[in-house]
C-alpha cells in the first residue's frame, strides 16, 4: 500500500517551486491563484528571495503547503494514495491532496493559522529543542517534573523528540535532561513554542477559522497529528485540526500505525527529505523516496 507524506516548517529553501511554474502549466495557474489569494506575490520570494524571507512564518507555511499540494496535483493519475499524513503544517496538505479540503481554503486556512502563530509567538517569547538519544518515556518523566511551561512537541522517531515551552522552561529543560542521558539537547531556531500551551490563542483564532471552513470526506484515511490515527469522518478531522496546535505531533505513532495498516511504500511529497529520514528510523523495513 502506499503512503503520501507531506513536510512541515524547516523544509523550505530558495528556489522551491520554479521548475513546477516554470514547466507545467497548471502549476503556474495555481501559483498565481496562491498569489492572488494571499494578496501579495508569494511566488517572488519562493522563487527568488532570501533565506530571510523564507523564515518569515507568514511565508514559510504557506509556501511549504504550496510546493507541496501543487507538486501532488501534477503527479496527476499517478497519484492514487491509500493514506496520507503530514508533519505538523504538512497535515493541511495531507488533506487538501486527500480531497478533504479544497485547494483555495487549504490555503486560506494555513495562511491564518501562520499569521495567528505569528501572532501568539510576539505575545510572549518561548522557543523549541531538539532532545536526542533519550527514551520518550524518560524525557516525559524529566519535563513532568520541571515548574515551566515546558512540553514534548514532536515525536519524530524513536530518541528523536522536539519539546516546546517558555524560553526559561527549554533552558532548564535542556540542563536536567543531559543530566538524565541525553546525547544532545539542542536550541532550535524557530519563532516560538509551537504545538504547547503558549499557542492557546493562536488555536482559538484558528478555530473559528477551521469551524466556518467546510470539510469533504477524503479519498483515503489521513492519519492526523494529535492522535496518530486515520481519520475519513469531517467533523472528527476538524475536531482534530483544531487540537493540533497545543497537541503533540505525534510522528512515530502516525508511521507505526500506517505501517501495521499495510504501508510498504511512503512517497514524501514537497521540499526537503526530512520525512523520508524519519520514517527509515521508524519502520526501516519500508520503502521511502521523493514524489
Amino acid at each position: 500500500m502506499k503512503a503520501y507524506v507531506f513536510p512541515g516548517q524547516g523544509a523550505q529553501f530558495v528556489g522551491m517551486g520554479k521548475d513546477l511554474y516554470d514547466t507545467n502549466a497548471m502549476a503556474k495557474e495555481m501559483f498565481e491563484q496562491a498569489n492572488e489569494i494571499l494578496g501579495f506575490r508569494i511566488t517572488d520570494l519562493m522563487f527568488a528571495g532570501t533565506d530571510e524571507d523564507l523564515r518569515q512564518t507568514r511565508v514559510t507555511q504557506p509556501a511549504i503547503f504550496l510546493h507541496s499540494v501543487i507538486l501532488a496535483k501534477t503527479l496527476g493519475e499517478s497519484f492514487q494514495p491509500d493514506m496520507t499524513a503530514g508533519h505538523s503544517l504538512g497535515e493541511f496538505s495531507a488533506l487538501v491532496a486527500a480531497g478533504a479540503l479544497s485547494f483555495e481554503d487549504g490555503l486560506k486556512l494555513v495562511y491564518a493559522r501562520a499569521m495567528a502563530m505569528q501572532k501568539a509567538c510576539e505575545a510572549e517569547p518561548s522557543t523549541m529543542a531538539a532532545i536526542l538519544g533519550l527514551d520518550d518515556n524518560k524525557v516525559e518523566e524529566v519535563l513532568s517534573a520541571i515548574d515551566e511551561v515546558v512540553v514534548p512537541a514532536n515525536y519524530n522517531s524513536p530518541g528523536q523528540l522536539v519539546i516546546s515551552g517558555s524560553l526559561k522552561g527549554i533552558e532548564v529543560a535542556c540542563e536536567q535532561l543531559k543530566a538524565a542521558g541525553a546525547k544532545r539537547a539542542l536550541p532550535l531556531k524557530v519563532g516560538g513554542a509551537f504545538h504547547s500551551p503558549l499557542m492557546e490563542p493562536a488555536r482559538v483564532e484558528l478555530a473559528a477559522a477551521i469551524n466556518a471552513t467546510a470539510f469533504n470526506t477524503p479519498v483515503c484515511p489521513v492519519y492526523q497529528n494529535v492522535s496518530g490515527k486515520p481519520n475519513t469522518d469531517p467533523a472528527q478531522i476538524r475536531e482534530n485540526l483544531i487540537a493540533q496546535l497545543t497537541a503533540p505531533v505525534r510522528w512515530t505513532q502516525s508511521v507505526q500505525n500506517m505501517v501495521a495498516d499495510g504501508a510498504r511504500h511512503f512517497t514524501e511529497v514537497g521540499p526537503g527529505t526530512v520525512l523520508q529520514g524519519l520514517v527509515k528510523k521508524i519502520a526501516p523495513e519500508v520503502e521511502a523516496a521523493s514524489a
